[in-house]
């Protein structure tokens, strides 16, 4: 800075001005950075959410409230791929989407099960399968009846038995009886006949 004023005033401030020490705010060597890091725990690195099974599959980005995302977990992508292949994506958002959440995954794995009966049998599907089972029901059923009708037989067999044993017992007895009854009914008829001759005598004595 050059002081070309002639007047002592000037001259006097423009020297102090020029011998005037910088101050340390202002100097740019001390003053601190703006991007420098601070000192603490470094963040935790952001967590990358893997895709649904069903997005990953269709190649499209996963939404935060993906409908198919809490039912086709991507550790399971065979369970999207046989339900895809018959029933197609949009048709599986919109039944979802027309269901109460607590009835989406009883109706996920039927739509899982149907779709997997009809890749086994193209013809019947999950009609043959349900034809097979009720007929393997039917089976069972006659089955039982069967059991049912020998155990009242066998049943039926040990009360007749039963009657039979106690009627064959109670003759046994009667048969034991018989004979002490015979014999009581001598020795009374054999004192009548004794009474009798006293009787026949008596007149005699007097």
């Amino acid at each position: 800075m050059e002081c070309s004023s002639t007047t002592t005033t000037t001259t006097t401030m423009c020297a102090a001005s020029q011998n005037q020490p910088l101050s340390p705010s202002s100097s740019p060597s001390l003053s601190p950075r703006a991007g420098s890091p601070k000192n603490g725990p470094p963040s935790p690195p952001p967590v990358i959410l893997s895709p649904c099974a069903a997005c990953k599959i269709l190649r499209r980005r996963c939404a935060e409230k993906c409908v198919l995302a809490p039912y086709f977990p991507p550790t399971e992508p065979l369970k999207f791929t046989i339900a895809h292949k018959v029933f197609g994506a949009s048709n599986i958002i919109k039944m979802l989407q027309e269901l109460p959440e607590d009835q989406r995954a009883d109706a996920v794995n039927s739509m899982v099960y149907e779709a997997n009966s009809r890749i086994r049998d193209p013809v019947y599907g999950c009609a043959g399968a349900i034809c097979q089972l009720q007929k393997q029901i039917s089976e069972l059923q006659a089955e039982l009846a069967k059991a049912q009708a020998e155990m009242l037989n066998f049943q039926c067999q040990n009360d007749n038995l039963k009657s039979l044993i106690c009627m064959g017992m109670a003759a046994q007895d009667d048969q034991e009886i018989k004979p002490e009854q015979h014999l009581s009914c001598d020795n009374t008829s054999l004192f009548l006949d004794d009474a009798n001759i006293y009787a026949a005598w008596e007149p005699l004595w007097t």
